[in-house]
């Protein structure tokens, strides 16, 4: 066959190629005897997009290797390129790159091409791997054999010392022959491996090299290339891309559960802190609640004790006045004959006035004394078990303001009372009851900057957020007023802002106390300068239900 001589029919011309009979998956011979392989279906793949009429013919790789310098054979569709062969061959654009490897049996020294010196290596006739050694004077025994099959057979039974073969045919028929005592111990050479011709027939080869450019823009050399050496390529090699997978997902994983174990440990966290926030809440509670019980007891105790001595006060100071009164003629008498005396160190023609004064001083000083005893016993004394009593509500109001009547007078002018109509009944303890109105009342006097300003009253009913029937009493003064900080405060046990006035900060806190006992509600609303509004609410009686 002439391609040369015949180029408008080369087409139709067939054109033989030859390959190894037995070099897997490149190129062999299946068990349909029909030729099979990489090399296989990719030179028919070429001839198809080029219309090449071919004629596969595979056989020992040194025979159609001879072919093909003979002529008999146009190409040979698997050829790893040298230097050496491209003196007599043209080869095409590699379509694979093929790994040569030096194979020796499991436990034996690896080596490279160098320490193949003076050791018996297998390899196959006519290949790559028997001109290298030949070339470069390895110093290698060669032991020729037909295939690579061949090779890995010899050296598994334990003959020859290495097999230098190409690494993917290698892997390939060890499993298929089961050859499981050997082993690749280094892989030294890759090269190209393509198709190739005789020297000259250049117008055959570029329609192979045209064939397969074509296949690799399609992708179907790919498809190709992966069917028969994408799996062995990687069974072959570490799987990264396996590892990858794994890693990832693994990584994945961890970064789920990490995420997983963060989330449940803010709201652990958040959990803890508003468990803690409420537990300290409770602790100072407690130990508020400590520090009133023990301050009970010891203002019971400081109450008790200088009681006794003011009431001695109460009870000798008047006697002193009038002793004073009665011997007042004596000693006017005394001065007017015998002139000006001392008496107690002093002149007394100025103890004269004094005494009675600072007799009235005591006097007034022991009073105030006996009313905050009295403050403390309140604010010690524990709630009265007796709140059945059912007072009229604006009776137990016009009594305290009765009391107070004096304190009225001097602080207002302007002093108004409004009674509501058929109040409900409370019930409670009348003398606690009245002595909470007593105080508002007494603050807000207290409150007053002049007597122009006023102060005033009225009682009413209405319902709570619940629904609940509710008596109201609301004193309303036109005072100073007081800050936001200041009402917040002012039910605190010996809080006060008239501490210079004589007030002791027990007023408001005891009175919270009685309301509280009477499960009613004492309010505040003040601003600064405009007065002050306190409601007293207790809860109203509920009609008793008709039964039949």
């Amino acid at each position: 066959m002439s391609i040369e001589a015949a180029p408008p029919e080369r087409s139709k011309l067939q054109v033989i190629v030859g390959g190894d009979h037995y070099h897997p998956p490149y190129e062999y011979i299946d068990e349909n005897g029909e030729p099979a392989g990489y090399n296989v279906e990719l030179t028919r793949a070429i001839a198809e997009v080029m219309g090449i009429n071919v004629k596969i013919e595979l056989g020992e790789w040194s025979e159609m290797r001879k072919k093909l310098v003979d002529g008999e054979i146009d190409v040979l569709q698997g050829m790893s390129y040298s230097d050496e062969r491209a003196k007599v061959f043209d080869f095409s654009p590699p379509h694979a790159i093929v790994h040569q490897s030096i194979f020796a049996r499991r436990g034996d020294p690896v080596v490279d091409v160098s320490g193949l010196k003076d050791k018996e290596v297998v390899v196959q006739r006519g290949d790559i791997m028997e001109d290298y050694l030949i070339e470069h004077q390895v110093g290698a025994k060669l032991i020729p054999v037909d295939t690579h099959a061949d090779a890995l057979r010899l050296l598994s039974s334990g003959k020859g010392d290495y097999a230098l073969v190409a690494n993917l045919p290698a892997l390939y028929l060890t499993r298929q022959l089961g050859l499981t005592n050997i082993v690749p111990v280094a892989r030294p050479f890759s090269l190209s491996y393509g198709y190739a011709v005789r020297n000259g027939q250049s117008d055959l080869l570029a329609q192979f090299s045209e064939g397969l450019a074509i296949l690799k823009n399609t992708g179907r050399y790919q498809e190709i290339y992966d069917k028969w050496l994408g799996p062995l390529k990687e069974a072959g090699s570490i799987p990264w891309k396996l590892i990858g997978q794994v890693g990832a997902a693994v990584s994945g994983t961890l970064l789920l559960v990490l995420g997983s174990i963060v989330i449940w440990n803010r709201t652990l966290q958040r959990e803890v802190d508003s468990r803690s926030r409420s537990l300290r809440e409770h602790q100072q509670q407690l130990i508020q609640a400590d520090k009133m019980a023990s301050l009970g007891v010891l203002v019971s105790g400081v109450a008790h004790e200088i009681n006794n001595p003011s009431s001695l006060l109460l009870l000798n100071l008047p006697v002193l006045q009038e002793a004073y009164a009665d011997c007042l003629d004596i000693l006017d008498a005394h001065y007017r004959e015998h002139g000006d005396f001392m008496l107690g160190g002093l002149e007394y023609s100025r103890m004269r006035d004094e005494i009675p004064l600072m007799l009235e001083e005591m006097l007034e000083g022991s009073r105030r004394i006996k009313r905050i005893v009295g403050d403390l016993k309140d604010f010690s004394r524990h709630g009265s078990k007796d709140l059945s009593e059912i007072p009229d509500f604006n009776a137990v109001v016009v009594t305290a303001i009765r009391l107070v009547d004096t304190s009225i007078r001097k602080a207002t002018w302007h002093f108004e009372v409004e009674y509501g109509a058929d109040l409900p009944a409370v019930r409670g303890n009348v003398q606690r009851i009245e002595q909470v109105v007593i105080n508002l009342i007494v603050n807000a006097c207290q409150a007053l900057e002049n007597p122009q300003q006023g102060i005033f009253l009225r009682t009413y009913t209405d319902t709570d957020k619940m629904g609940r029937p509710q008596v109201l009493l609301e004193v309303r003064d036109q005072g100073c007023g007081m800050d936001p900080d200041v009402i917040g405060r002012l039910t605190d046990p010996f809080f006060t802002t008239k501490r210079e006035s004589g007030g002791t900060g027990l007023g408001l806190s005891v009175s919270a106390g009685i309301v509280n006992e009477h499960r009613g509600r004492l309010t505040f609303d003040s601003k600064v300068g405009e007065g002050t509004t306190v409601r007293l609410a207790l809860p109203a009686l509920q009609p008793a239900r008709q039964t039949d």
